[in-house]
């Protein structure tokens, strides 16, 4: 599988695998974790995407407990987390708000917490989650800094941020802003003409896309003409509309990383069938235009 270079020390694998459901399988057992990343290495998928919050704060602990087990593992893989959400659940069940912290003294309470819940001596790269609107973006930008600088994060970046929280935070860190994570996928289009792409498309910046297959609205039944285009085009290929769908998001130039989330043995085994699916442009227009629901102007 291809890989996309963040700097020139981190490149990612062109598809990632999202652990946010981790918590949620029946079998969360290292042993069960441990065949699903290996399900993924066995398709050059080497990317896990993590997150404090993830599984009411328990989905980083799951996969420590399986790189605790097989510990040759970390040295295969690159781990993505993210911070800054704080919810009422797990560690912070006596919090009276869901609300968002990016004070220094927060971001590196989270660093060091999920340091210790995956067993790892470093975090490959560290998003900030969500925009803060009471960011004190010299605060949080030198927190950034010092958390690269101390060894404990090789890089940092973004989730869900529009350009001018970018700048406002870019301008208050040393460290370069390597990626945005922001929804994408036929479904949530707007990012292709809204500036979200364009803007990191200009800086050479990778996008990461969270939930590229909609939160499985693709195969909701009041996208069923979508879907039916998704179909062919997979049966024509020899795979299935997820492949179709997420090889839309690799077709764009701005070399996004789709991260692909499911719990299933033999879906993960599959993932990387997206890489394998051609895609000129009529074809990524009529999947636009079906998913639109109209012609483009």
């Amino acid at each position: 599988m291809d890989r996309i270079d963040l700097t020139a020390d981190l490149s990612l694998s062109r598809i990632v695998y999202g652990m946010w459901r981790l918590g949620d399988d029946a079998n969360t057992s290292p042993a069960h974790v441990q065949a699903k990343i290996e399900a993924c290495l066995a398709q050059g998928i080497t990317s896990m995407d993590q997150a404090d919050i993830y599984g009411g704060y328990e989905a980083e602990a799951i996969l420590g407990a399986a790189l605790k087990a097989a510990p040759g593992l970390k040295d295969q893989i690159e781990i993505v987390t993210k911070c800054d959400i704080v919810a009422p659940a797990g560690l912070y069940a006596d919090a009276r708000v869901k609300y968002y912290d990016t004070s220094r003294a927060h971001l590196l309470k989270s660093v060091d917490n999920s340091l210790t819940n995956m067993h790892i001596e470093q975090i490959d790269l560290l998003l900030i989650h969500r925009p803060d609107p009471l960011m004190d973006a010299a605060e949080t930008g030198a927190a950034l800094d010092e958390v690269v600088a101390s060894g404990k994060v090789r890089c940092v970046g973004v989730s869900n941020f529009k350009l001018h929280d970018w700048t406002l935070l870019q301008a208050a860190t040393k460290a370069p802003l390597v990626t945005n994570q922001i929804e994408l996928s036929l479904l949530a289009h707007d990012g292709f003409t809204n500036g979200d792409v364009a803007f990191l498309q200009e800086r050479g910046i990778p996008p990461m896309a969270w939930s590229p297959l909609g939160g499985g609205g693709l195969f909701d039944s009041k996208n069923s003409g979508l879907r039916a285009k998704l179909k062919a085009i997979g049966d024509a290929h020899g795979t299935d509309e997820a492949a179709v769908a997420v090889a839309w998001l690799l077709a764009h130039p701005a070399r996004i990383l789709p991260v692909m989330g499911t719990n299933t043995l033999s879906r993960i085994k599959t993932i990387g069938d997206a890489t394998k699916v051609p895609m000129d442009r009529q074809t990524w227009f009529e999947l636009h235009t079906e998913a639109l629901g109209h012609e483009v102007p």
